[in-house]
């Protein structure tokens, strides 16, 4: 399989392209999309790009048929797989909810001859995939650490696992290679399931057991606005600050306003489901092969560039 590294704006110009008809042959498509549902903002903001996206590709490519379903949890997501393929999908796009749970559900998908294309968390066993589309996970967590090596430059920190997945495991591995060498030491590391509640419980955990925590990588934008709650409510002046991650409009608006305890964030576009659903589609009605992996940069944003990442009509 080809490996192809793309911006998403070089994605979507792309998909532009390939979208105006020009190259469409006529035929009956049917796309299944299954994603987690809004347990986060991130993932309220992928059902927003999922269920827009399908509006507008049924609209661009005459035949097609979306079918998008959301679950609360992997053993409901398995479900759906099945009763996406009672439908006879020609293809599935899916956001796993986690790695483990999903990997055979998929695999037997794949087996009835259904185009894969997964996005974002990834499967335990990749060569399952015909298209892979997601952030730049190992870059996500590299310039996370970098942030906080160059930043506090001697310290303690705490980290904010979210589900054990493949990303998951990326980011953070990247992240502690990032503070080799540097002053900055992880002082402890737990899973909060990318769950604002969650983050806001383990803070308190985090709170009650170190006495001094110079500052937190909540690796997730829902994450820190728990963190922040409870660094508030515990009353802790101890804590510099808190890096999220994902480009929630209400964090990047913080960093845009100088805010002391956000001083930055790192991208991660919910609007991949689109870009996933697109190349989808395009390898169905246009001549140009679509398989290969899809890469979306890990920006980091400051004050001087959060307008640009600053969208205030966004869902997330």
């Amino acid at each position: 399989m080809r490996s192809t590294a793309l911006k998403l704006a070089a994605t979507a110009g792309l998909l532009a392209g390939l979208s105006t008809g020009a190259f469409a042959q006529p035929k009956n498509v049917t796309i299944g999309v299954s994603i987690p549902a809004a347990t986060h903002g991130w993932t309220g903001g992928v059902v927003y790009h999922a269920q827009e996206a399908a509006k507008q590709l049924e609209k661009t490519y005459p035949g097609l048929k979306v079918i998008v379903k959301t679950s609360p949890d992997g053993a409901a997501q398995a479900n759906a797989l099945d009763d996406l393929t009672a439908q006879k999908i020609d293809a599935l796009v899916v956001l796993p909810f986690n790695s483990d749970e999903l990997t055979n559900p998929v695999r037997e998908v794949k087996k009835k001859g259904t185009f894969i294309t997964v996005v974002d968390r990834g499967l335990k066993d990749p060569s399952i995939q015909d298209i892979y589309v997601a952030g730049n996970n190992p870059e996500f967590g590299r310039v996370a650490g970098k942030f906080v090596a160059d930043t506090l430059k001697q310290g303690n920190v705490v980290v904010f696992r979210g589900i054990p997945t493949v990303i998951d495991e990326e980011r953070v591995s990247n992240f502690e290679k990032a503070l080799e060498g540097s002053g900055v030491k992880v002082l402890d590391k737990q899973y909060a399931n990318w769950n604002r509640d969650d983050a806001f419980r383990v803070m308190q955990d985090y709170l009650a057991k170190h006495p001094k925590i110079d500052a937190v990588w909540a690796s997730d934008d829902d994450m820190a606005l728990g963190v922040m709650e409870a660094i508030r409510q515990g009353k802790r002046e101890d804590i510099k600050f808190v890096l999220g991650g994902a480009g929630m409009k209400d964090i990047v608006k913080r960093v845009m306003d100088g805010d002391k305890m956000i001083p930055a964030n790192v991208s991660y576009p919910p609007g991949m489901i689109s870009t996933a659903m697109q190349v989808t589609a395009a390898q169905f009605f246009t001549n140009a092969p679509m398989r290969g992996t899809y890469v979306l940069n890990a920006q980091l944003i400051t004050k001087e560039n959060a307008k640009n990442f600053y969208y205030p009509d966004s869902p997330f």
